[in-house]
């Protein structure tokens, strides 16, 4: 087999649009591949298996170094009602937000992977994945999700314009009252995760930590599934 033809039948099929992107893919440099290229002789086995092994290689490490990438981590929630005002988001990232935070909102926007949100603790509250939505458009649907676990017992104080009156003449039962994320969640990280990963990332955060989360569904790994 010549050298061109593998070459152009690789490109084809790892769907690379330029030798630089080619040769990232298969582990070795541009010259490399122009040298290749050049040749007019076929290419022995050996160097087919070699161009085999270092691709499997780059593969390897890809996967290393690029399946869980962090957008941003721990960051301060700071709540905003919609523009409807029908439900709540994380942030603010509109035109008049600064340009961290219109960044993070379109990077968020752009991404799929998990998100965490944190009490003000730093304790993990709730773990989620974005696999058919963005991050954005997941994790500001789960912060405004009502769940039946997240209940605690809380006095309700009245909010109109009342005089108030101290416990020891008016007592005020605590009664269980359910909260949403929104009411809960102090901060958030978010990840890029490979689309291969999410399940099995957001399963593996879910079972680890059991005990901890508001999560009702425990997740199951890919083999499982199955």
């Amino acid at each position: 087999m010549k050298a061109i033809e593998l070459i152009q039948a690789l490109s084809k099929k790892l769907e690379t649009s330029s030798q630089a992107q080619l040769a990232g893919v298969l582990g070795v440099s541009v010259g490399t591949l122009i040298n290749w290229k050049n040749r007019d002789e076929d290419l022995s086995p050996s160097q087919v298996a070699s161009a085999l092994a270092k691709s499997q290689s780059a593969a390897v490490k890809r996967a290393q170094f690029e399946t869980i990438q962090p957008i941003v981590e721990f960051y301060r929630i700071d709540k905003c009602l919609t523009k409807r005002e029908k439900s709540w988001q994380v942030l603010d990232g509109g035109e008049d937000a600064i340009l961290y935070v219109q960044g993070l909102k379109a990077e968020l926007d752009n991404s799929y992977g998990i998100y965490i949100f944190y009490d003000s603790r730093g304790h993990a509250l709730y773990v989620g994945k974005a696999r058919e939505q963005t991050i954005w458009k997941e994790m500001n649907l789960a912060f405004n999700r009502k769940r039946d676990i997240q209940t605690i017992a809380l006095v309700h104080h009245p909010e109109r314009n009342q005089e108030f009156k101290p416990g020891y003449e008016k007592l005020r039962q605590p009664k269980d009252t359910r909260l949403e994320l929104f009411d809960l969640a102090y901060y958030f990280s978010a990840y890029h995760v490979d689309d291969g990963m999410v399940d099995d990332l957001e399963a593996l955060m879910v079972r680890g930590f059991a005990n901890d989360l508001l999560n009702v569904r425990m997740e199951t790994f890919a083999h499982s599934r199955a």
